[in-house]
């Protein structure tokens, strides 16, 4: 019985030598800890010492922080448009364009004086409608390339560059293309659309409002565009009363005077140079 117990208490010792062993080990540490601090002023005096060893890291505070700090100048970056703003600005532009491009320019006198050139000679899809409206859309182009310009460098430059706030670049920008259709627009569509609006009359021409001015240049777009095709028109109905009644009186009823008319008036537009004396009329209408 004796030896059973000394046996059983043999292994018991066996079995728990290795927990008291790291719990024996975990308390020499712990008692070893605090004597860490005793050799830091050593260590601090060594490093105050030795002043043109290399050093560690300095704080913006520190000496020498002003050799690492970095500057960096916002001073109008604020002023300036975002990328989005510019984007989002540029894609309702283009949405508007065509808009822009029928009431506030050129195209739509010239593209229609054009047009009755093509029906004055009797040719119905000669040159097709694509090349006049190409040709049109060019000389608008040529024709309001310097309001353009002056809208870009008083208006839209500035903007961008944050010089002058939207609502400075809007009336900036605005007036070139104001004043170009103020030089086209006549007194009496003014004074139509200003009583149609139910608006008192201005005192000056530059004192009309925006809504009321690009009605008033379409109207007279259109009439002067009018007066241009009637001023074609005359010389091949001319041409086409002649030959009416020079078949007439031949008797050739069942001929009909187009076939005979249309090689004339090509003819005679040839000759002319129409195509150029047209396009110079209509430049030199906004001149």
């Amino acid at each position: 019985m004796t030896r059973a117990v000394l046996r059983a208490t043999v292994l018991l010792l066996l079995v728990l030598a290795p927990a008291l062993g790291a719990l024996v080990g975990s308390a020499g540490s712990a008692s070893a800890a605090p004597a860490a601090p005793v050799s830091a002023p050593a260590a601090v005096s060594v490093a105050a010492v030795d002043e043109d060893g290399p050093g560690g890291p300095r704080g913006p505070g520190g000496p020498g922080g002003s050799d690492s700090s970095v500057t960096i100048d916002l001073e109008g970056l604020a002023d300036k448009p975002s990328s989005s703003v510019t984007v989002l600005i540029t894609l309702t532009l283009l949405s508007l364009l065509p808009a822009i491009l029928l009431t506030c320019t050129s195209f739509t006198k010239i593209l229609i004086v054009l047009g009755l050139t093509r029906n004055a000679l009797g040719l119905q899809q000669t040159p097709p409608n694509q090349v006049l409206a190409g040709l049109a859309l060019f000389l608008s182009l040529f024709i309001m390339a310097p309001v353009l310009s002056e809208m870009n460098d008083i208006g839209v430059q500035p903007y961008l560059d944050g010089e002058k706030t939207s609502t400075e670049a809007w009336d900036s920008g605005i007036e070139p293309l104001r004043t170009f259709m103020l030089h086209q627009a006549g007194d009496e569509e003014l004074e139509l659309l200003t009583n149609v609006a139910d608006r008192d009359l201005p005192e000056s021409r530059e004192d009309v409002a925006m809504s009321t001015l690009v009605p008033a240049f379409i109207l007279s777009e259109l009439k002067q565009a009018f007066i241009i095709g009637f001023i074609i028109f005359i010389p091949f109905l001319v041409i086409d009363i002649v030959v009416s009644g020079a078949l007439m009186a031949l008797g050739m009823m069942m001929m009909p005077p187009v076939m005979v008319s249309l090689p004339f008036k090509l003819l005679l537009f040839v000759l002319v140079n129409g195509w150029g004396l047209v396009i110079t009329s209509l430049v030199a209408s906004y001149q």
